[in-house]
């Protein structure tokens, strides 16, 4: 009997000790943001569980999706059968009466009416509609106009009228100088050769010269190469003074840190997203819809991203990122960062794609070619400004004066690591457990101390 108790301690003292010891790796693990084992299966993200799914079951049988507050990919579908395969997917599914297909179409209905300034309109998954806003510069005869176009789109277009008015963010941000205004940087891109800023195509056509404001005097920067506005919002700005580019990509966030841009991807409704400007610094908000059409004065943009992030004049041509990755440019958008409002971004993939061009990847030292992503064989395509005369605006890039890139020197501290909260939780669970087993031995131990002083004591006691 004795033997076996001595048995079950050591068992015990063992298991505490080794818990001790596991869950400290798996806190040091969460901490350092790695995943607790390199053949551990890596849950897929819900923007891909979402675009999967849809891409296999097609427009006809999905109407949308988006991630939802709890973070789970949710896929909108038309009938049972396709709901029960999204539950498959590991995505949560919800049966809507229009499908893709027809929210498509009737905004393609919108578009093919006359242009009316101040409206805009998106698909809206969650709500199985396409949106139809009107600012207030939207007279009433223009919303009876607009409001016959959309009961002929069909009954999933819904009308609302919107506070504000839809402008692009212009005149003010660090100064990046051209010939018209101020406007600001995005991300940094190359093309295998020359290195340029991406940012916002209504700062300025082709042929814009710009220059940075370096304590009190204008350097050149560059000059706009390629770009389109309206239609899409982008542009390229070429490098020409090797000064004002280190070969970093970072976007400041604040305090003197910044986050490493690591590549690009389209974003997904839902997602929770940040943008960085000079008026306004860091915010943050959510995607509410893609695809979206806006008609600003200056011209109409199409498939942009409609966030919830607040902008202001000056914060146009910023960048739009998540953990990151980038996923917008800065376009325009209506209210402020006191009353709030929506603002539409470029999505950066589409911009890449036409440009010819690729992200700097910010985690590679200067110079670096990257493993992956071979460089384009073609040099960026020139899109010219189909409004010459468009006004040059004004806005941030990365939070970072003049448009160049974030001067993100070897001292500053840089934003990579995220805790990963399920492995640390269980790691403190671990040594909790183990602390307790180890407490349980001292007990057993200091017990049975106790009884053999007892026991000794009445041996001597009685004879």
């Amino acid at each position: 009997m004795r033997h076996a108790r001595r048995t079950l301690r050591r068992a015990i003292r063992s298991a505490a000790v080794g818990g001790l010891l596991c869950g400290a790796l798996m806190v040091s693990d969460a901490m350092a943001g790695e995943p607790g084992g390199s053949d551990a299966a890596v849950p897929r993200a819900p923007g891909e569980v979402v675009a999967d799914t849809m891409r296999r079951l097609g427009p006809a049988r999905t109407a949308g999706g988006w991630t939802g507050r709890d973070g789970r990919p949710v896929v909108a579908v038309t009938d049972q059968e396709a709901a029960a395969e999204v539950r498959r997917a590991g995505a949560r599914a919800e049966v809507k009466r229009h499908s893709l297909r027809e929210l498509r179409a009737a905004a393609e209905a919108l578009g093919r009416a006359p242009r009316i300034t101040g409206t805009a309109w998106s698909l809206d998954y969650a709500a199985n509609q396409v949106t139809v806003y009107a600012d207030r510069t939207v007279s009433a005869a223009d919303w009876d106009r607009m409001s016959d176009t959309a009961r002929r789109a069909g009954e999933a277009v819904r009308m609302r009228r919107t506070a504000g008015e839809f402008t692009l963010r212009l005149d003010g941000g660090a100064p990046m100088l051209g010939r018209t205004g101020r406007c600001s940087a995005g991300f940094n891109v190359t093309d295998g050769r020359d290195n340029f800023v991406l940012t916002a195509g209504h700062c300025g056509a082709v042929g814009t010269p710009w220059f940075r404001a370096v304590r009190g005097t204008g350097r050149p920067l560059g000059t706009t190469v390629a770009g389109t506005f309206p239609g899409a919002d982008f542009a390229l700005v070429r490098y020409e003074d090797p000064a004002a580019f280190d070969g970093t990509n970072a976007v400041e966030v604040g305090q003197g840190r910044t986050v490493a841009v690591v590549g690009a991807a389209d974003p997904v409704v839902g997602q929770r997203v940040f943008r960085s400007g000079s008026t306004t610094g860091l915010r943050n908000g959510r995607v509410t819809a893609l695809g979206a059409t806006v008609n600003y004065r200056e011209g109409t943009v199409t498939g942009l991203i409609q966030t919830t992030v607040c902008a202001e004049s000056g914060d146009s041509g910023g960048p739009l990122l998540a953990q990151g990755v980038a996923l917008g440019i800065t376009s325009g958008g209506n209210g402020d960062c006191a009353q709030g409002g929506v603002t539409f971004f470029q999505p950066v993939t589409s911009a890449l794609s036409r440009l010819g061009v690729r992200i700097i990847d910010g985690r590679l030292p200067p110079g670096t070619p990257p493993s992956t992503s071979p460089a384009p064989t073609s040099s960026p395509t020139a899109v010219p400004s189909r409004d010459p005369s468009a006004p040059a605006g004004g806005g941030t890039g990365g939070g970072a004066a003049a448009g160049a890139p974030p001067e993100a020197g070897p001292a500053r501290p840089a934003v990579t690591s995220i805790v990963q909260t399920p492995l640390l939780l269980t790691g403190l669970v671990v040594i909790g457990v183990s602390l307790i087993g180890l407490g349980a031995v001292r007990w057993l131990l200091t017990e049975r101390a106790d009884r053999d002083e007892l026991r000794t004591s009445y041996a001597q006691s009685w004879g």
